[in-house]
């Protein structure tokens, strides 16, 4: 973490300022600004139609009873290509536009996603939402792990007036 920190706050502005110095003496200053503003402005304009793409993929996804992961993921990288878009530079306005593709998006989604299942102690069945799909209650899939199941049972309302009404903060 104090590595990723170092590269945020050091290298990057770095990194950016020695690509304005280059680029500023190779083609000028005002049209390195002109670079900037004009990547900025394509990104916004990028991300709105594609992030407008997304919202449609996981209405979709969401009427079909699946899960919208991949377009949430999407809809992550999108808003970092964003940031990384509007945040004056030419390095960070290249790695924002790498974000904006959709295939480079999900390659490196992917490996995300694949670095994290490695790391982490959890594990997700896609067979099903989980009892949230229309065709009702999904079965976990039998293995290794905890499976706790249960029931639930809907208590009633004591009567008004009971000595424990007033003794309840959660009654009104």
């Amino acid at each position: 973490m104090p590595l990723i920190l170092f590269l945020i706050f050091i290298a990057v502005p770095v990194i950016e300022i020695a690509i304005f110095i280059q680029v500023g003496g190779l083609i000028g200053v005002w049209p390195t600004i002109a670079i900037v503003l004009g990547t900025a402005f394509l990104g916004a304009s990028l991300l709105r139609l594609q992030g407008l793409q997304t919202w449609r993929r996981a209405e979709e996804a969401m009427r079909r009873g699946e899960p919208p992961v991949a377009e949430m993921l999407d809809g992550v990288f999108l808003f970092i290509a964003a940031l990384l878009m509007v945040t004056p530079g030419l390095f960070t306005d290249a790695i924002g536009i790498l974000f904006l593709i959709p295939p480079v998006r999900r390659a490196i989604g992917r490996y995300a996603a694949r670095r994290l299942a490695e790391s982490s102690r959890f594990h997700v069945h896609t067979s099903g939402m989980g009892g949230m799909g229309p065709g009702g209650p999904a079965r976990p899939p039998k293995g290794p792990g905890p499976v706790i199941e249960g029931e639930a049972e809907e208590i009633g309302e004591e009567p008004r007036g009971s000595g424990s009404e007033r003794d309840s903060p959660w009654r009104q």
